[in-house]
């Protein structure tokens, strides 16, 4: 996996890590990929928190009368692995990208931050999203492949693909066109660095 460089501001995205995730109804076509992806997301929130770098939790609003990510539901919630701690900054989202009808730019750009390690979910759904924006953006965007995952699904010509599968192409996309495609070891190793 390619090492990233990670200045002292570059600030950890944790995209959609909410209880909804595990509603049955995302697994219907198959079960997930990445079943240690919460504990590498709180591998990640922990060394963020304890070396004090910037972080976003992105909750996702969804206006869906039936999604179970709407407010009010249980779903809502966030994840024990992401919950976010009093004073950390909660974007909420209503698209399918943090940076749609938010201020998550703005509040980069007033930060001063240029760099982005993202984790979360659906791979292939908000996590691209987000990514192929922040990339789009100008942001210099990390995405670290094993603290996300997604769910098995048709293909368009009705191929059934499985979760692993739809998770890779995904990871096609953004590789190299939007983001670095790198993994939570190699991130943490670069926190670690003393260069950085």
């Amino acid at each position: 996996m390619t090492a990233p460089t990670l200045p002292r501001n570059a600030a950890l995205l944790l995209v959609d890590l909410q209880r909804a995730i595990d509603d049955p109804r995302w697994a219907r076509h198959g079960p997930r990929n990445n079943p240690d992806a919460e504990a590498r997301v709180a591998a990640l929130l922990a060394a963020w928190r304890r070396e004090g770098r910037p972080l976003f939790h992105i909750r996702h609003d969804s206006t869906e009368p039936a999604s179970s990510y709407r407010p009010g539901t249980p779903g809502h919630a966030f994840k024990p692995e992401a919950m976010p701690q009093p004073g950390e900054t909660v974007v909420p989202m209503t698209a399918n990208s943090a940076f749609i009808r938010t201020d998550l730019e703005a509040r980069l750009r007033a930060a001063g931050i240029g760099t982005l390690v993202v984790a979360g979910v659906i791979t292939n759904n908000s996590v691209e999203a987000t990514v192929r924006m922040a990339g789009n953006l100008g942001f210099q965007t990390y995405l670290a492949a094993d603290a996300c995952f997604t769910f098995a699904r048709p293909d368009f010509s009705g191929r059934m693909r499985t979760a692993a599968e739809v998770h890779d192409l995904s990871l096609a996309n953004m590789d190299g066109e939007y983001a670095t495609v790198t993994d939570t070891a190699a991130v943490l190793s670069a926190l670690s660095d003393p260069t950085a």
